[in-house]
């Protein structure tokens, strides 16, 4: 790290490729070194999952104690949702989509999915299309592709779709914000395309962190895999939250350990 960040006093995560593989279990040693930096720093996470995803794939990993959790805040489904630890775990805000936005969002994909002649993969896990109440989310592969086959087969399966189809997904993702005027679609992970609300972006997460928890943004530090230009990590740019990133989560084990040592 060039700069010194251990006057940071929150530090913010995205989830997928940052704190643990895709859609994958947290780790017993990542968890370990977590648990050190909440003794010391808030820590925030936003990702696209749902909140019922967060619990499974994060929450439950971390093994930690109330008086720690009170130290972590929850953003999932790009921080269109917010969660808080208070004696349980407590949604402070919902962005929940209408019935006839849903309708407006879904209409369009069916649109889109004729316009490019998408033809699907012979083989999916899990909804393609899935509705996460708050944001609409296609996943290529479908929602639980590493759950059936597993981390190291389904990370390589959607690794190899991405290689593959980038450029469709792009071209996918730009054609459905022409048609949702008052919606984004913005290219997430490997295989996903995420629709929210104009403007609901990673972002709008760290705005709403500042606005709730009351911490500036100068007293941040984002962590992401995605940080590039195109990737779902690089709107938190816009906020001038200063940000590093990563290349997965050995490397943001690392920087934790050098956060907690400086």
């Amino acid at each position: 790290m060039r700069k010194n960040y251990h006057n940071k006093d929150l530090i913010i995560f995205d989830l997928d490729g940052t704190l643990t593989p895709s859609k994958s279990p947290l780790k017993a040693d990542m968890a370990d070194t977590l648990r050190a930096l909440l003794k010391v720093k808030k820590v925030a996470v936003i990702g696209g999952g749902t909140y019922a995803q967060f619990r499974k794939q994060f929450v439950a990993g971390l093994k930690c104690p109330p008086q720690l959790l009170c130290n972590l805040f929850l953003f999932p489904v790009t921080a269109t949702a917010f969660y808080q630890y208070d004696r349980g775990w407590k949604m402070v805000y919902a962005l929940k989509f209408s019935k006839k936005e849903k309708a407006e969002i879904k209409k369009a994909f069916r649109e889109m999915f004729r316009e490019v002649n998408y033809v699907p993969p012979a083989q999916t896990y899990g909804k393609v299309i899935e509705d996460r109440g708050t944001q609409i989310t296609f996943s290529a592969l479908g929602q639980d592709v590493v759950a059936v086959l597993g981390e190291k087969k389904g990370i390589q399966l959607k690794e190899a779709w991405k290689k593959k189809y980038t450029p469709l997904k792009l071209r996918m993702a730009k054609i459905l914000t022409k048609k949702l005027p008052n919606f984004e679609a913005r290219p997430s992970a490997f295989t996903s395309i995420d629709v929210t609300r104009r403007g609901v972006d990673k972002a709008y997460g760290v705005r709403q962190i500042e606005k709730y928890l009351g911490v500036p943004i100068r007293k941040m530090l984002f962590i992401g895999d995605a940080l590039f230009a195109g990737g779902n990590d690089y709107a938190a740019k816009k906020t001038g939250v200063d940000c590093i990133g990563v290349k997965g989560p050995d490397e943001t084990q690392k920087i934790i350990a050098k956060i907690l040592t400086l």
